[in-house]
């Protein structure tokens, strides 16, 4: 091993620690989450609906997109409801008018104890409903007969989304039971299942004691934290972090004295194709964001018949996964040539094989998810039927799509088998493979979470994919791949680069392995999981302010070899990339994303713009411009040099990042702290409904929003795919090899010459 074992017994103690908690919440999640009843009753013993009927109800909320366009439990998409909220409003002022028609003194007090009284018997799995609840419930199915039939295009689903009586009964009963939950009181404690959420005032649901202590002891966290990690820094700055060690003075190997392998050649059609799907991502999600300023008209087109609200937003979560996934998938085959010093043969044709199962995987199912929301009758079942949100895709695909990252890494290995034969394990060709096979293997997980699943199950294992894979696991196999990308360049040693890697995973895997669980606050899992969630979430955020002191020096890698050498640095705009990708993960991951972590902001704030804010800042910011970065340090490998784009290569750098700000500047924000005062002052279900999104003030920003996003799409976008498709134009310029010298990227100089270059350096 190169570094210390201490490095590795720190990681192996983090890891175990945070798994071991996770192990626990699991096991507290499938035995004292919201119970689901076998069947619910009146009070004379007639079953209203049973708990399949609940969970039919909750398969064709995925089905038919809802979730995409509303949510529940605070989860989903921000146009429509949030339908656990809305019920329990109209549940709760239907029983409220019932009692005052009867004359009651105190008909408020009286529909608090009607919905707080817990009726459901564990023994027997029954749930029983008074008869105010019976007939509120009635009242509901009336109500969401006309909401999915007549008034769906005005409420921007596709015109009679649904009708079928026993569909709108379904789905009645599945957000009834939530509503029941978010209410009821929970055994033992004098708060509901949701830890009293959503707020509202009919039922008495209030922000509890565990809301306010957990989100106070997160900001001591994140305030201590950030003080010991400063004190750490400063006592061992020069031995931590990129510029802890001087680099050797280099020359670098120009982008047409370096031969690339048959495999690196075909990575220019994943770049073309990570472009092309870039592009659609960016047109369907502008089509979703119309919606929300324009709910009746495309400029005059009937949008909605065709590519409604809810599947314009499916489309654009998956391929922002899709392309950004894609982009890793590209970047691991490209690198490991490099890291392993050969290529086996093969290889090529097993990364086009790749290619085409990942074609296959992402085209397959966006046109399941299209005849799922549009409900035609045969797409039904594994092949077709939509999942849970950013598991959208049908079952049978995501079986695929796993299966495809696990060929993916098999790839790998192969490639990098000669090179881990007598490599340490802690060593960085092990590291990349061991942070490359999470990838798969994280992703895996979420097949746990069934369409049939008890949903706060359900979420459970969906978010170890939305957070523990997207910002833990993919965050490793970044920060390993930027610090191979600069010990290839020659820039830094492997030592420090190692040393890097392993504070990462320590200081990410510390808080962020938990901190998933800040996704649980209100989803009926026992309170052990938002105090953990809020505790270790708020720990998330220290890394990211040790990596925003680390930016500059970051940055000045390739300028400090530049001003030795007398060849330039070849990689500027990649470096500007990962550069961006630094400012993001801090503003758009650390800052955005501790803003809505909170418990007590979180329980006004869940599922309005804020969350989308966060979302694209933390996403596109992050893994979105990573993905290019890695991209454009392929591409300049792949065109030749006399045909580099350079002044395209810019102003897709600058318009993407000023288009991106934009977005979440110019609207989201604005948008979201809007919506949040709105939430507190006036209450969330009126925050969440229609009539205050799409109100004359919040359209007017929405419409501000579209000069960003032309920037966005014509300046960043396009130039991008100008650049890859000169990769494609010229991916067979140049030597084909099959091995390469040690030092592949550059040369390192003599002595002699690194005197003069200092002295050069001293003297300018």
């Amino acid at each position: 091993m190169i570094v210390g074992k201490g490095w590795v017994q720190g990681v192996a103690l983090v890891l175990v620690f945070s798994f071991f908690v996770m192990g626990i919440l699991a096991y507290r999640t499938y035995t004292a989450s919201m119970p689901m009843p076998a069947k619910v009753v009146a009070a004379d013993g007639q079953e209203l609906f049973s708990g399949a009927d609940i969970t039919k109800g909750q398969e064709l909320f995925q089905a038919r997109g809802l979730m995409q366009y509303g949510s529940v439990m605070g989860h989903g998409a921000y146009l429509g409801p949030d339908f656990t909220t809305e019920y329990l409003r109209h549940a709760a002022t239907s029983v409220r008018d019932q009692f005052a028609a009867q004359g009651m003194a105190d008909p408020q007090g009286a529909v608090v104890t009607e919905f707080r009284t817990n009726r459901y018997d564990e023994a027997s799995g029954v749930l029983t409903f008074s008869p105010p609840q019976v007939i509120a419930y009635n009242e509901q199915l009336a109500y969401y007969t006309e909401f999915f039939g007549p008034k769906s295009r005005d409420n921007g689903l596709i015109p009679n989304a649904i009708t079928d009586p026993t569909e709108i009964k379904q789905l009645t009963s599945f957000f009834a039971w939530t509503a029941w939950a978010s209410a009821a009181t929970r055994p033992g404690h004098d708060y509901s299942y949701t830890n009293n959420w959503p707020p509202e005032p009919l039922v008495d649901n209030h922000p509890t004691a565990d809301l306010v202590v957990w989100s106070t002891l997160s900001l001591i966290v994140l305030i201590g934290g950030t003080g010991v990690m400063f004190a750490i820094y400063g006592r061992w700055s020069r031995k931590i972090g990129w510029h802890s060690e001087e680099a050797p003075a280099i020359s670098f190997r120009q982008p047409g004295e370096v031969g690339l392998t048959p495999a690196q050649r075909a990575c220019a059609w994943f770049i073309l194709v990570i472009a092309v799907l870039f592009l659609i991502q960016t047109l369907v999600g502008a089509a979703a964001e119309h919606y929300r300023a324009d709910l009746s008209t495309f400029f005059g087109f009937d949008l909605a018949s065709i590519l409604p609200y809810n599947l314009a937003r499916t489309w654009h979560v998956q391929l922002s996964l899709f392309w950004t996934a894609a982009g890793f998938l590209a970047a691991g085959i490209f690198l490991t040539p490099f890291i392993a010093g050969r290529e086996p043969r093969g290889q090529g044709t097993l990364a086009y094989v790749l290619l085409g199962a990942v074609a296959f995987v992402v085209f397959g199912s966006l046109l399941a998810e299209g005849l799922s929301i549009h409900g035609v009758d045969w797409a039904t079942g594994p092949f077709f039927a939509q999942q849970w949100e950013y598991l959208d895709l049908p079952f049978f695909f995501q079986v695929m799509l796993t299966l495809g990252m696990f060929i993916w890494i098999a790839i790998i290995l192969r490639g990098l088998a000669a090179r881990l034969k007598g490599e340490s394990k802690g060593n960085m060709p092990w590291l990349f493979f061991f942070a490359g096979l999470a990838i798969p293997a994280f992703y895996a997980v979420g097949l746990l979470a069934r369409t049939d699943s008890p949903l706060s199950v359900a979420e459970f294992w969906r978010f170890w994919v939305v957070h523990l894979w997207v910002e833990d696991f993919l965050e490793l196999f970044s920060t390993v791949m930027v610090a191979y990308v600069f010990v290839l360049l020659g820039v830094v040693r492997e030592k420090i680069a190692l040393g890097i890697i392993f504070m990462d995973v320590i200081l990410y895997s510390a808080g962020g392995v938990i901190g998933t669980m800040h996704h649980l606050y209100f989803s009926g899992t026992p309170v052990e999981h938002m105090a953990l969630g809020a505790f270790f979430s708020a720990a998330e955020v220290i890394p990211l302010t040790f990596l925003t002191v680390e930016a500059w020096a970051f940055m000045q890698l390739g300028a400090r070899q530049e001003a030795k050498a007398d060849k330039p640095f070849p990689h500027r705009w990649a470096v500007m990339f990962l550069v961006a990708v630094g400012f993001w993960n801090f503003l758009g991951a650390g800052v955005f994303g501790f803003l809505v972590n909170l418990p007590i902001v979180s329980y006004y704030e869940i599922g309005t713009a804020l969350t989308a804010n966060h979302a694209h800042a933390a996403m596109m910011g992050v893994y979105g411009m990573l993905a290019i970065g890695l991209s454009m340090f392929a591409l300049r490998y792949l065109i030749p040099a006399d045909k580099w784009p350079d002044k395209w290569a810019k102003v897709s750098f600058w318009c993407l990042n000023i288009g991106l700000a934009w977005m979440v500047f110019g609207t989201l924000l604005p948008l979201g702290i809007l919506q949040l005062y709105h939430s507190v002052d006036s209450g969330y279900y009126e925050a969440r409904t229609l009539g205050y999104i799409t109100s004359p003030g919040n359209a007017l920003i929405e419409w501000t929003r579209l000069p960003g996003d032309l920037i966005f799409m014509i300046g960043g976008v396009l130039p991008f795919l100008y650049i890859a498709f000169l990769g494609v134009k010229y991916f067979r310029h140049g030597r084909t090899v099959y091995s390469f010298p040690a030092d592949v990227l550059y040369t390192e100089l003599a002595p002699s010459q690194k005197k003069r270059g200092w002295a050069e350096e001293r003297e300018s």
